[in-house]
């Protein structure tokens, strides 16, 4: 049986990367009513950047395959979560889970909370942060969304 390995991004992940983001994106698109949302507009070179910059960009592997990924910024204590991307044929299996459980540990030591955002009409991904120990903060209007739901956890 082959596991999910998770690892830091490689530059030339980039191109799987954008397209398993993409791909996830598009449900979170038609739950906002909005296909311009940045994880779906993003070029490969910004793609390149982000691997290649401080940010902490991890990839969930099975096998040779790429299918999920995350990011992750420390900022003035805070931890910054975004992007986390798990292909839609192999959601359901923890993976969007363990990429959290990963970015949480890579951030750790240097951030006193983390912080993300979604969806306001994104259930399943405010049920599983939820469950995560994420709580919610607030609320924001978006031009590309119905609104973003803001949501922290304690490191």
């Amino acid at each position: 049986m082959v596991e999910i390995v998770i690892d830091p991004a490689r530059p030339e992940d980039a191109g799987e990367l954008m397209t398993v983001q993409r791909a996830a994106f598009l449900i979170e698109g038609e739950l906002n009513n909005s296909f311009t949302l940045p994880p779906m507009t993003e070029t490969l070179d910004e793609v390149r950047k982000a691997i290649e910059s401080d940010t902490v960009v991890l990839v969930a592997r099975l096998g040779h395959r790429l299918v999920g990924s995350v990011r992750g910024t420390a900022v003035d204590g805070t931890g910054h979560v975004s992007r986390l991307s798990v292909a839609p044929d192999m959601h359901g299996r923890g993976i969007g889970r363990d990429l959290m459980a990963a970015i949480e540990a890579a951030l750790a030591g240097r951030v006193a909370r983390y912080e993300l955002f979604t969806g306001a009409t994104s259930e399943n991904n405010l049920r599983m942060y939820r469950r995560l120990g994420y709580r919610d903060i607030g609320w924001r209007p978006a031009a590309a969304a119905p609104g973003l739901a803001y949501l922290e956890k304690r490191a």
